[in-house]
């Protein structure tokens, strides 16, 4: 099952506070929204897809806890990227130093790139269009992020201003300057 894309405009033109409560109102939906008003229903994923989802935000989980400077967030949360997409990362994280100086409501969707962010292609996602996700969380703002691709066994790195970087069947990931001391063991996420 994939996606599938609403054009609403020109006949409806959701503001900020309505697609919050669509969202609100249709919560064992998975929805988001793109900087052209397109609203994107996403289907529940299969179990195994489900299954890596919950290991890859375990771990980050674990090293959040552990390291103390920022948040990690499950693929529930919304985010309002600065272009004036609603989207939702599979896994992502925001320093504290950012949230604090925001102090943005715990109830609404954070309006602001993470600083991380990691898509999980499972098997009904369109690579292209994940790809294109991820360009968009990085012209957004985000600092790092993640396209794992368990299909290809490969992974997708990308950074604000260089190529991306590909690496086939990887072990680890290595949370760079963004997630210091984080090294990410792929075992059961990427195969």
């Amino acid at each position: 099952m994939t996606a599938l894309i609403l054009n609403l405009s020109p006949t409806i033109e959701l503001t900020d506070e309505q697609f919050f409560q669509l969202c609100q109102n249709n919560r064992d939906l998975r929805l988001e929204r793109t900087a052209e008003g397109e609203l994107i229903i996403m289907p529940p994923t299969g179990w195994e897809s489900g299954n890596r989802n919950s290991r890859l935000t375990q771990r980050l989980g674990n090293w959040t806890d552990a390291n103390g400077t920022g948040l990690a967030f499950d693929s529930s949360t919304g985010f309002k990227l600065p272009n004036g997409a609603n989207r939702s990362p599979d896994a992502s994280w925001v320093s504290r130093q950012r949230l604090e100086a925001l102090n943005p409501d715990p109830d609404r969707f954070l309006p602001m790139a993470p600083d991380f962010a990691v898509e999980l292609r499972s098997a009904s996602d369109s690579l292209k269009t994940v790809q294109e996700k991820m360009r968009e969380y990085i012209s957004n703002g985000v600092r790092l992020g993640w396209l794992i691709d368990p299909q290809n066994q490969r992974v997708e790195i990308y950074r604000p201003g260089k190529d991306v970087e590909i690496l086939q069947s990887p072990t680890s990931l290595s949370g760079e300057d963004v997630l210091p001391g984080l090294v990410l063991d792929l075992a059961q996420i990427l195969n």
